[in-house]
Formats: C-alpha cells, structure tokens, sequence
C-alpha cells in the first residue's frame, strides 16, 4: 500500500504523535509519500525509521500512485488535502490534532489502530460532494470547488452587503446581511450550523444556504436540491467584498457575478469500521450528556 501524508506547523506538543504515525507506518513496511513543505518542517524534530518519498503538489500525487492520503491537523488541515486531491479519487483519512474534528474523526490517542485497520484495509468509503464557484473573471483558478462551502462576506467593519440571490436564473431574494453561505451537507455542521443552518446528512442530495447575521430576522436558511444552480449580484457601501471556497479566499466588487452549483467530481473520505456518521455526530456535539434523558 502507498500512503500520502500532508499537514501543517504545529507546536511541539503535537510531536510525540507525528512520531507515533511514521513508526506505525513503519511497522507496516511502508515509505510514505510526504508533503515537501511538511518534511522541511518536521525534519530533525522526529525520527524517520523508513525511508520517504515527497510530492509537491496534485501532478506529484497523481504520478506516485498513492492509494490513501493521511491528513495530519484539525478540519482545516483536511479541507487543504482537496486541492492536491481534487477528482482523483484518492480516499483520504484525517488525525485530528485540533479540538472538534467532524472531518478528521480519527482521535491522537487512537493512531496505532487506526494505522493498523487502514493498512489491513478495513474501512469504507464515505462519498461526500462538493460546490465549485464560476464567475465572470477567472476566481480560484483550477481550485474552483469547496468541501464545505462558498461564501460571500463583507469586509472587515464595513455595512452589510445585499446579495441578490437567483435560483436556475429565477429571483430567489435580496438578503441583507454580513454575507451569505452555500453549504455542502458535510459543510452544514461547520460554518453554517454556527450561523443557524440546519444539520445535513452526507449523500442527502442538498445544499443549504445560510445568511450570517441577516438584516430581516424573518430571513432563515434554506435547503435547496444540489441540482439546482444558484447565482448572485452583490451591492453595498463598501467596494470590495470577500468570496470564499473552503480555505481560500479572493476579493472581488460589485462587478462580480458568481455563479455556485454541485461540482462533477466527488470526495471519498475513509471510515474506519468502528465509526460512523452518528456516532461523530453524538460525540462532536454532546448529544446525550444530560443522562436523565436515558
């Protein structure tokens, strides 16, 4: 079995479990295909018991052939393995070193096992879909799509914006607002369920837009098929707005029309067999804590 690996700077407290992953790789005979920048970082802070491969970007991945990417971090680390994954189909599995984790669900105190059931193959495949944003001037170049969501906000302490919002070129509403977001049903339990949204279950076949601290408290969010195409027009004070994909970010002005619908590839995320989507439902968010409902 090939395995990738890709992560972020920590601090030093993360590094016992940096370590723990290459010797369980190790264990298993495997040389890991590293991210450059991550082994620049990590080198002379752990120890290397195999030799190791790198890869610089998606081409580097796609040509070494991995069967698996393993993201090292919290959500956000994972969110970054799309760009290098993108529609290659390559399923990816996130360590959380971060603090909630709904996407890298895999705890740092479970890292041997875990190693041990993915190189034995003992998982399945989550598929989850993704948005990608279209405009008219070239946004995000060939990372176009969002795990979690796009979102159109205001900048910095400037007024709210109106966002004239059309579903399949039909007017849909003007929502007045610090910004609005599109949100995959993985996405529904980050950016969004904080701003109010609904929770989505994976593979439902949706999309949820969400207004972040509306003008009008009779404006809430709403579920649409994820066949639908949703478009935008953007007016306010301010000049300049800002327009998210996942991590990424473009400023952009009212001269922008952006266009968000399903992207044509999807994401296959590994679950290991002891885990599931409700079961990290009811352990990120507490459900059944009050032990007098039981």
């Amino acid at each position: 079995m090939k395995i990738a690996i890709y992560g972020r700077q920590f601090n030093n407290s993360v590094l016992p479990y940096v370590q723990q992953v290459f010797d369980s790789l190790a264990k298993h005979d495997i040389e890991p295909f590293v991210y450059e920048k991550y082994s620049q970082f990590i080198s002379g802070k752990i120890f290397f018991p195999k030799k190791f491969h790198n890869f610089k970007n998606h081409e580097d991945l796609i040509q070494s052939q991995v069967d698996v990417l393993i993201s090292l971090g919290g959500d956000g680390t994972m969110l970054d393995t799309v760009s290098l994954i993108r529609d290659s189909k390559i399923p990816i599995i996130g360590i959380n070193f971060g603090r909630l984790g709904f996407l890298a669900s895999i705890n740092k105190d479970d890292i041997q096992s875990a190693i041990n059931s993915l190189c034995s193959r003992l998982y399945t495949l989550d598929t989850r879909a993704l948005l990608s944003v279209e405009s008219n001037i070239n946004l995000f170049g060939e990372e176009n799509f969002a795990l979690n969501d796009v979102t159109i906000h205001k900048r910095d302490t400037s007024a709210m914006m109106i966002i004239h919002a059309y579903l399949n070129g039909e007017f849909l509403n003007s929502y007045w607002a610090d910004g609005l977001i599109m949100a995959t049903p993985t996405g529904s339990t980050a950016y969004s369920l904080s701003c109010g949204g609904p929770i989505i279950f994976p593979r439902s076949g949706n999309m949820v837009v969400t207004p972040i601290s509306p003008h009008n408290l009779n404006v809430r969010p709403i579920v649409l098929s994820d066949s639908n195409e949703l478009s935008f027009e953007i007016e306010g004070r301010s000049s300049k707005f800002l327009l998210t994909c996942d991590s990424r970010t473009e400023v952009i002005d009212n001269s922008v029309r952006v266009t968000v619908k399903k992207a044509g590839f999807n994401i296959n995320l590994i679950r290991l067999n002891n885990e599931n989507y409700l079961s990290t439902l009811r352990n990120k968010l507490l459900w059944g804590i009050d032990t007098r409902n039981y």
